[in-house]
């Protein structure tokens, strides 16, 4: 299902030009909302020159775009102008989209004021699509740009209620989008305001009159450009957004004569996109961390493939294997009629020493990283990990979760003592009988199954660690490595020493199975 976010940025221009004069000056940005002076910018509308933008400040005191600008003034004495720079704010949006790409790797520039963000399965990676809103418009104050942001299911809906919605974010649930537009006036559906001016002598003021209306007799008084933003808006059309590239980012495009349907054609053609990647990547020593492949079809939809790797790679056949894994959720619709390869994310690959000749293959490593690839390509990257030692002597804390290709450190902790393979967390309770105070279990009840101790090993006393938290510092524990009547091995412990009660209760726990 598609998810497609619009940020509305209401002062962008001045917000803009507010950021330029806080960097050139070393002034910070941050936290100057509660300070802003009236801004305005201006522009030549023939013989007059009139506001093109206001900030905040302005607003509040009656100033509006297209006010002329003699009147502001005269309003408002020592008033803030600014030559107005609509093309520096174009480019600036762009940059600001390319900035938006840690958030999705679809995202659009909606001039002048605004910006998409195709959030199709990305939200659930943010923490969801109230979290996911309220971090980017967050990141944006920050920044010093005011933003109201919206989630649709169309691009056209989540427009026009960033734009009409008082609350800094909204969020339109799958399929209410019509329901949502109903209320809201002719001019969100992004027509000319010549035609949102005959609509309203008509008495057509909100969304849902049109769509009660027949189709036929809008288009012909009002043309098609009314019924198609309606459908794109209530998504009975779809609209394509052009998505934006990193700047200088590594990335290779290719045009097809006639659409690709089939896997086999598009592994094919993602084959001949990655070779000369690989070598623009090389040429800058660097290698692929992260890589989009974008789709375009013929009905203009787009669509998008990312594939990461475990450390930076430049090898052709790795990189088009790991792709060529996710065409599956690719749909070719009536045929893929352009595809562009671009790496996103990209680090230096520094140079190793070469082995000799001479020297033996034994003990030669192995590479693990296109298998630790391959495998999170398939069942995610979460699932995907090392198991790294840490420094503790307690048997839970002295092991952590690490990236699957990370090096391990130089010696394992605990360097000369056994643990089982398996450690059950939580350590499951038992019911035990022993001799007090260092007698191995003679038997324990665990699942409701009697296991007799034919063999045992311990002692091996655990003490608390202090200065995590005080209810440590007496704490004991006794760990034996039993064996039953089958053959089955066990790690049990026991908290408490047996003689002092201060150092636990003598309960016994079942902690890990060899």
């Amino acid at each position: 299902m598609r998810r497609v976010v619009s940020l509305f940025l209401p002062f962008w221009p001045t917000d803009r030009l507010r950021r330029r004069r806080a960097v050139s000056t070393g002034a910070p940005h941050q936290g100057e909302r509660p300070l802003e002076v009236p801004l305005v910018t201006r522009r030549q509308e023939g013989n007059r020159q009139v506001i093109a933008a206001a900030n905040r400040a302005a607003l509040a005191l009656g100033l509006r775009p297209g006010m002329a600008l003699s009147h502001a003034q005269a309003m408002l004495p020592g008033l803030e102008v600014a030559e107005a720079d609509p093309e520096g704010d174009a480019a600036a949006l762009g940059e600001l989209a390319a900035w938006c790409l840690r958030w999705s790797p679809l995202t659009a520039a909606a001039p002048p004021d605004g910006l998409w963000i195709d959030a199709s399965g990305c939200a659930h990676l943010h923490g969801g699509e109230n979290s996911l809103l309220a971090a980017i418009v967050t990141c944006l104050e920050r920044a010093g740009i005011a933003a109201r942001a919206s989630i649709a299911d169309t691009p056209g809906a989540a427009w026009a209620i960033a734009r009409h919605s008082t609350r800094p974010t909204a969020i339109i649930g799958p399929g209410e989008q019509r329901d949502a537009l109903a209320l809201l006036p002719v001019a969100a559906l992004r027509i000319d305001a010549g035609t949102v001016a005959a609509l309203r002598r008509l008495g057509i003021d909100l969304v849902g009159q049109l769509l009660s209306m027949p189709r036929g007799p809008l288009a012909r008084r009002f043309g098609g450009e009314v019924l198609r933003r309606l459908d794109q808006a209530t998504g009975h059309e779809d609209e394509p957004l052009t998505p934006v590239l990193p700047p200088d980012a590594a990335q290779h495009a290719a045009v097809f004569l006639e659409p690709l349907l089939t896997a086999t054609a598009l592994g094919i053609a993602v084959e001949r996109l990655a070779a000369p990647v690989c070598a623009l990547l090389e040429a800058g020593g660097l290698g692929a961390r992260q890589l989009d492949l974008i789709f375009e079809r013929v009905d203009d939809a787009v669509q998008i493939v990312r594939a990461g790797t475990s450390r930076p790679s430049r090898d052709a056949n790795h990189l088009s294997r790991l792709l060529k894994e996710r065409l599956e959720g690719v749909e070719p619709g009536f045929g893929i009629s352009a595809m562009r390869l671009v790496v996103t994310l990209a680090e230096p690959i520094l140079p190793i020493q070469l082995r000799s000749s001479l020297a033996q293959d034994e003990g030669r490593e192995v590479d693990l990283a296109p298998l630790v690839d391959r495998l999170a390509s398939r069942f995610g990257e979460e699932r995907v990990f090392r198991m790294i030692p840490r420094e503790s002597d307690v048997p839970e804390r002295a092991i952590q979760l690490g990236a699957p290709v990370a090096a391990a450190g130089a010696t394992a902790w605990p360097p000369d003592l056994r643990r089982p393979v398996r450690l059950l967390n939580p350590p499951q309770p038992v019911k035990a009988l022993s001799a007090l105070p260092d007698h191995p279990p003679a038997l324990f009840i665990w699942r409701r199954v009697r296991h007799r101790v034919r063999r045992a090993d311990g002692p091996e006393r655990i003490a608390g660690e202090w200065w995590r938290r005080t209810g440590e510092v007496a704490a004991v524990r006794d760990y034996w490595a039993v064996e039953d009547e089958d053959g089955n091995r066990f790690w049990l412990f026991r908290r408490g020493d047996g003689v002092d009660p201060a150092t636990g209760d003598l309960s016994w726990f079942l902690h890990g199975i060899f």
